[in-house]
């Protein structure tokens, strides 16, 4: 028996917690339901005591955590529906099917609200470009995303992906999802209505995927790879179908409670609705459509076959419900119906199977509120003597290198493979700080984009996640956006580890800390654990996917210099800042140090300044600095995504050492470009508002040339720029 609770990654108080809860030894499709709904994936048992502390109401809320997406007021009578989540260990082990699946989940968790997804981002973290297998998991992850999103006609338009040699054995792939609904027409996932029948919908179930949340809430090892039956296989098709059937069963009032089969298929989806309504549930197995012979009632409840749904309506309309989906060519079978129990039992061929309470298994699963402690490697790691590290010689070698580091080169090799503009709805191509679609029907836009610094995280979780927040907010705000809510991808290693859990702790609270100040809700969001192989643990990464509202779409905004002879401001101060830097990193192959700090009056200043005058019409371009720094914010200026590159003559002032001036990552700062008869109105709006602004220097001309003192540092060709930046990752990837 032993063997058997720890091949459900069960501990042996969970299993006699069981006993007690139950009154008796569980059966074995018991001892699997209780093992993927008390799995860290689907109960969040380790972190649901410290999310308790995020914001998650607000004027424009309609619908906080707890359901499966997110919901706020655009306005319009219409509702923005949103979500991120991870899909990193099947990702690993299947990189093709596990970021296809990512996709086809997310979007699922959307329009099951009743919203049509109209846009997809994405936030991704590898390995070391130089490994085979990196090359890999980045070549079929990307192929994966491109294969469903495209398949499905929903438009990839933003993300961001970094690399380090933290990720080797543990990569990343978070997925952002947006849609669209009138606001008084969301859905949720509930099990109402005593005698109410439950309808399978979608497609048929197969043994891929069993037990798939249990492994997503363990640790890899060497054999990991072997996991690969534990990865689901999808079908963009058939989700295009049920996506239109879902929304047209919706249309027809005939919903009373919808859930997609996520983690845990089956299970969760039942077990959820029922928890959530108070209810009950009986199904019964033998309904289940089935394209393997022989599956077990155990098979069939743990089973993670995509592109499936759960419906409740009125007892009397089955047979419309049915007639729709049959319409779409997809299956549709009654397999139970709602009970006043508020247990969950399960049937095969008249035999009960399985009897649970259904609050067991969702509110009264395992909480616990693990140790946490500072990591010992803090001191050392945070300990940095500036004074002892050069500053090169060649200052426009460093940008080039900069420039071409994966982290800070061009994603045009990812995001070309993406069908971003179909739907017609995007204005903002992946590249700038936002990706903007626009809302029809309205005179509206979404801003959206996702953010997180873990090198930041990995010295101080509290700041570098507090980061994260600010800068997707100025990502927003230079995007012409005003930010409006967030969802988040909480991606840690092994929470029984101490310092794990500090981490944790630390980052839930740097978010917190951001939102609370800048009224920023969060509305949904996702926890990802034990990302850790062979004891070694990933750097803390907790992804921020905001969205924000442009009230006018003609007010967007992108980062390009716009026009020769605009004059080039920067909003906010440069400071001597070089801890956990991408310079350290790639220059003098030092980690260490403490983040830039983050002062969130001038932040807010900073990012108030600069969409006032984007709602002015003043700004012409607007780009935050974050990676790279100063030097390679304004190279990324230069280099537009239409080839319609600019260069610029900049004169800097400031009495800091050049190195830190060029590529220090101090937060709070934008640079904005305005017409020339425009510079004085800015000036005076800085002055009013008190925030710090300077000129820095005019658009012109084929080189950027960067002066400190009158000492030129920085005098490259543009086209050299665009030659490092564009061709760094094609040509490490061997393309």
């Amino acid at each position: 028996m032993n063997d058997l609770i720890k091949q459900h990654n069960l501990t042996e108080e969970e299993y006699q917690r069981i006993i007690k809860i139950l009154g008796r030894e569980p059966g074995i499709v018991e001892l699997g339901i209780f093992s993927v709904m008390w799995s860290e994936h689907c109960s969040y048992k380790s972190s649901r005591v410290h999310l308790k502390k995020f914001p998650t109401t607000g004027p424009r809320v309609l619908q906080g955590p707890g359901e499966n997406a997110g919901a706020i007021d655009i306005g319009d009578g219409l509702a923005a529906v949103f979500k991120m989540e991870s899909h990193n260990h099947p990702s690993f082990i299947e990189p093709y099917q596990g970021a296809a699946t990512g996709v086809g989940g997310i979007l699922r968790d959307i329009f099951t609200m009743g919203a049509r997804p109209v846009a997809l981002l994405d936030s991704l973290r590898f390995g070391e470009l130089s490994l085979p297998n990196n090359k890999h998991l980045v070549s079929g992850v990307v192929s994966g995303i491109a294969g469903y999103g495209n398949c499905m006609g929903i438009p990839t338009v933003g993300g961001e992906i970094y690399f380090d040699e933290i990720y080797n054995k543990n990569n990343l792939v978070n997925v952002f999802a947006l849609g669209i609904v009138k606001k008084d027409r969301i859905f949720k996932g509930v099990a109402t209505g005593v005698g109410n029948p439950v309808i399978y919908v979608g497609s048929k179930t197969g043994r891929d995927g069993i037990h798939g949340a249990t492994m997503a809430s363990d640790v890899f090892d060497d054999s990991s790879e072997a996991k690969r039956p534990t990865v689901q296989v999808g079908d963009p098709f058939t989700e295009k179908l049920l996506l239109e059937a879902c929304l047209e069963v919706m249309n027809a009032d005939l919903i009373v409670g919808i859930q997609d089969m996520g983690a845990a298929g089956l299970t969760s989806s039942s077990c959820e609705m029922a928890g959530r309504a108070g209810t009950g549930l009986d199904l019964h197995t033998d309904r289940v459509p089935t394209r393997e012979t022989g599956m077990t009632p155990y098979e069939i409840m743990l089973s993670e076959s995509q592109e499936r749904m759960l419906i409740v309506t009125e007892k009397g309309k089955e047979a419309e419900v049915i007639g729709i989906f049959t319409k779409w060519d997809l299956d549709a079978v009654t397999i139970g119906e709602v009970t006043d129990t508020k247990r969950v039992r399960i049937f095969e061929r008249g035999v009960l199977v399985a009897d649970i309470p259904a609050d067991a298994l969702t509110d009264e699963a395992p909480l616990y509120n693990r140790p946490v402690a500072p990591p010992p490697y803090l001191e050392i790691l945070r300990d940095i003597d500036v004074e002892n590290i050069p500053v090169p010689s060649d200052l426009n070698k460093v940008l080039l290198t900069l420039l071409s580091s994966p982290s800070i080169a061009s994603k045009e090799w990812v995001y070309s493979q993406y069908d971003h503009m179909v739907r017609t709805d995007t204005i903002v191509l992946p590249g700038s700080d936002a990706a903007v679609i626009r809302i029809k029907g309205t005179n509206k836009a979404i801003a959206m984009t996702t953010d997180c610094n873990s090198r930041y995280c990995f010295s101080d979780p509290f700041l570098g996640a507090a980061i994260a927040v600010a800068e997707a907010a100025r990502n927003i705000v230079c995007g012409g956006g005003e930010p409006a809510a967030i969802t988040d991808c909480l991606n840690f290693g092994n929470p029984e580890k101490p310092e794990i859990m500090w981490q944790f702790q630390e980052a839930v609270e740097g978010i917190s800390a951001v939102c609370r100040k800048f009224n920023i809700p969060v509305i949904s969001g996702n926890v990802s654990l034990y990302n850790e192989t062979n004891d070694i643990s990933i750097y803390p990464t907790p992804v921020i996917g905001m969205a924000g509202i442009i009230e006018d779409v003609s007010k967007r905004m992108t980062q390009y210099f716009k026009k020769e002879g605009d004059i080039i401001f920067l909003i906010g101060v440069n400071r001597e800042e070089l801890g956990m830097s991408e310079y350290l990193k790639e220059i003098h192959y030092k980690i260490r140090g403490v983040p830039p700090q983050l002062d969130l009056d001038l932040e807010k200043k900073v990012q108030d300044l600069c969409l006032l005058g984007i709602k002015e019409g003043i700004v012409k371009s607007a780009h935050d600095t974050s990676e790279g720094g100063l030097a390679v914010t304004l190279a990324e200026c230069s280099l537009t995504a239409e080839g319609k590159n600019k260069g610029a003559e900049i004169e800097l002032n400031d009495d800091i050492r050049a190195d830190a001036l060029l590529f220090g990552e101090t937060q709070s700062r934008i640079i904005i470009t305005v017409d020339k008869a425009n510079a004085a109105r800015i000036r005076n709006m800085a002055s009013d508002m008190n925030v710090p602004m300077t000129l820095i220097g005019k658009v012109g001309g084929e080189s950027l040339i960067v002066r400190h003192n009158s000492k030129e540092l920085i005098n490259i060709a543009v086209q050299e720029m665009s030659d490092a930046w564009r061709n760094a990752i094609p040509r490490q990837l061997g393309e």
